[in-house]
């Protein structure tokens, strides 16, 4: 099935009249754009209505929703803070990308948590413990922080705002290494030596990263926070699910490709890749068909290296899939020449503020999250 489809094979596809493809058009279950021969006509997005199809062929037991949303399928909770809507990213309504322009950290933090005005008075904090890495910074200051932090659920919101503002500084700290003050952005440049133009590059990336929807780690961060845990605790959790390959890990990958390419030429690479039946990390995006606007946003506002440039191009013609945000921050800290572990690192410190958020949002609903399993094991004993 090609990418774009009219009206009349849709309905084919799903078995209804023009009135329903239109309503699921409506309701933002199928995308459709204006057909560039006659725009007086719409093509649908035939990957939508391959879903659709496929959902309503197996009917809409309660078992087949849950297992349809475990894995970029239906919404499973509500939520007021972030959403990807035809391939853009919103974050309470606005523009991700659009915020990345002037905003900092700090605020988007506050937007996030739906907080407005002036930034809240951060309480007193230690200084960052004390260990080689960056990566054992975080989760030390994080479990430091969640051993000692009372229940979250129960506090007065402005007791939670003050917390979360604070949490965030003391993350910073950690991933810095040093105490200090100053903007986030500043103080992650000033650490990482590349200020003052690297500075509004990470900047612009830690805005883009705040937050993503229901990501791996935020929905861990909202299971932790719905137990009534403190906020420290629920940016552990988020951490911990951040650390792994798939999710803030994904790094790592495309550094391994890169070195693949610099060694074999980026078409014999992405080829070689692609012959053992391998996904190309850092192309393509499950909620962005059309490109990960963070990856333009990020990619747009500087050059990227020429070994990097050359191993996009190569994979794009390879797979038709854009660069995502996980290329972008390579290709940053490659740039900038941050440490190795730096794009985990700012994947982290962006994405505790959504974390928080999160959280926050979680404990104020009062609703604990405990889905069940779908038992397919042996036949329990008689």
């Amino acid at each position: 099935m090609p990418g774009w489809i009219d009206a009349r094979e849709a309905m084919a596809v799903l078995g209804v009249r023009p009135q329903t493809l239109y309503a699921y058009v409506s309701r933002g279950r199928i995308r459709a754009q204006p057909d560039p021969v006659d725009p007086r006509r719409n093509r649908y997005r035939s990957s939508d209505i391959a879903a659709l199809a496929s959902r309503k062929a197996r009917g809409r037991k309660a078992a087949n929703v849950a297992a349809d949303a475990i894995a970029w399928g239906e919404p499973i909770l509500a939520s007021s803070i972030t959403t990807v809507v035809e391939g853009r990213l919103y974050y309470r309504g606005r523009d991700a990308v659009a915020l990345a322009q002037t905003e900092t950290l700090e605020s988007v933090a506050r937007l996030l948590r739906g907080g407005h005005g002036a930034a809240l008075k951060r309480a007193a904090r230690d200084r960052p413990p004390d260990f080689a890495t960056m990566r054992s910074r975080a989760f030390a200051a994080l479990a430091a922080r969640a051993s000692t932090a009372p229940p979250a659920r129960g506090q007065a919101p402005l007791a939670l705002a003050v917390e979360a503002a604070s949490l965030l500084d003391v993350f910073t700290d950690a991933v810095a290494g040093e105490h200090s003050g100053g903007p986030i952005h500043q103080r992650l440049g000033r650490a990482w030596r590349c200020v003052p133009d690297g500075a509004d590059l990470i900047r612009r990336a830690l805005v883009l990263l705040a937050d993503h929807e229901l990501n791996a780690s935020t929905f861990c961060a909202r299971v932790a926070a719905s137990t009534g845990a403190s906020l420290a605790a629920s940016c552990l959790a988020g951490l911990s699910a951040l650390s792994g390959p798939l999710h803030g890990g994904m790094a790592e990958r495309v550094r391994d490709l890169a070195a693949e390419a610099r060694r074999k030429g980026p078409r014999e690479a992405v080829k070689a890749r692609l012959d053992r039946g391998d996904r190309i990390p850092g192309f393509g995006h499950p909620l962005y068909p059309e490109g990960d606007p963070r990856a333009a946003a990020l990619l747009a506002a500087f050059r990227p290296p020429a070994d990097l440039a050359d191993l996009a191009r190569a994979a794009q013609t390879a797979t038709g899939e854009a660069t995502n945000v996980d290329f972008a921050l390579v290709a940053l800290a490659s740039g900038l020449d941050l440490p190795a572990d730096a794009p985990f690192a700012l994947f982290a410190v962006a994405r505790c503020a959504g974390w928080i958020a999160h959280a926050m949002e979680q404990v104020a609903s009062g609703v604990l999250i405990r889905p069940r399993a779908r038992y397919v094991g042996p036949s329990p004993e008689a």
